[in-house]
């Protein structure tokens, strides 16, 4: 067997990073190995990703020279931010998440750039802001961000494309996950199962989380023919309705789509309220463009287990009971 390719994976104990991780221990044909680099080695996710077959090697992204050192050998690197990492209000006051996204994505790519990586692949999110209209009404935050956690990562493609390193953009949608938790089904006050959802009749991408690590897995091993190239995850495109269509089948119970408008949702008080309501609104009127970025022949190449989400539901879902009776908000 010939040497073995190092992917140095960013975040290998976050969603993505770990799911790239463990597709990578996985892949029968040992083509590559994974690097699995996280601020704290000692940690409970890093001991396990070790103990599976992992290098786990301590690199900060606010810390250019441990980049460098982790990178170093890599023949490819995998960069994710994370702009929900809790912080406290000063922290966020002296450096928003925004700029120390941008910051830390520089951070990589520089030291990928230094350190010989050969492709990267940077999960990125597409600039929200030409689908707003000035004057809308709608919230703006950090000076000129309409949803900054995707506004923020589009501006740092920057620094990849400045890099040199060939590098193939990554773009994750909705969480399946995100149907057992933010997204959830709720009771009303009869008992009946809702799905209080601000997609109006926009047709919404969604994946499994692990299906970001298993696609960039495939991006490596489809080499640099996709460098330059987007690639948005999906592993369903549905409307509000049929999503709930999809949980009623599952539970073997009636669930209800409730379209909840996005200034509904803005209003409502929760923290980021306003980022969410605007994302919801970005989710509807990019609609069409989002759809036209998925290639589903690509991504199954890429991914041959890609999950819909009715096959996601079979192995994942829980017993209705374990739905809020609340009412939504």
């Amino acid at each position: 067997m010939s040497e073995q390719q190092i992917i140095a994976v960013v975040g290998a104990t976050g969603a993505q990073g770990g799911g790239l991780v463990r597709a990578i221990l996985d892949d029968r044909s040992g083509r590559f190995a994974a690097r699995a680099l996280t601020r704290d080695p000692a940690s409970a996710r890093a001991r396990e990703l070790a103990a599976l077959g992992a290098e786990v090697v301590g690199a900060d992204l606010d810390d250019a020279g441990s980049l460098r050192k982790a990178f170093d050998g890599a023949h490819g690197a995998f960069v994710v931010t994370n702009f929900w990492e809790p912080r406290t209000p000063e922290e966020e006051r002296v450096r928003p998440a925004t700029a120390r996204e941008r910051e830390q994505a520089g951070n990589a790519a520089r030291a990928g750039q230094e350190a010989g990586v050969r492709h990267f692949v940077w999960s990125t999110l597409p600039d929200t802001r030409g689908y707003f209209r000035p004057g809308d009404g709608t919230p703006t935050f950090g000076g000129s961000y309409k949803v900054p956690h995707a506004d923020g990562k589009a501006e740092a493609d920057r620094f990849f494309l400045e890099s040199g390193v060939p590098t193939t953009f990554l773009q994750a949608n909705v969480y399946y996950e995100a149907f057992l938790d933010m997204f959830a089904p709720r009771r009303d006050e009869s008992g009946a199962l809702v799905l209080p959802l601000g997609f109006g009749e926009a047709r919404v991408a969604a994946h499994a989380a692990e299906d970001v690590g298993r696609t960039a897995l495939g991006i490596f091993r489809h080499g640099l023919g996709l460098a330059g190239r987007r690639v948005s995850v999906a592993g369903s495109l549905l409307t509000g309705e049929q999503y709930a269509a999809a949980l009623s089948l599952a539970l073997g119970e009636p669930v209800t789509y409730q379209s909840v408008g996005p200034a509904l949702i803005r209003a409502a008080g929760f923290p980021g309220a306003g980022e969410v309501g605007n994302m919801l609104q970005y989710l509807i009127a990019a609609a069409p463009d989002l759809a036209e970025l998925i290639d589903y022949e690509q991504l199954r190449e890429l991914n041959p287990s890609l999950q819909s989400f009715d096959t996601w539901l079979t192995t994942h879902l829980p017993t209705s009971a374990n739905f809020s009776s609340s009412a939504p908000s």
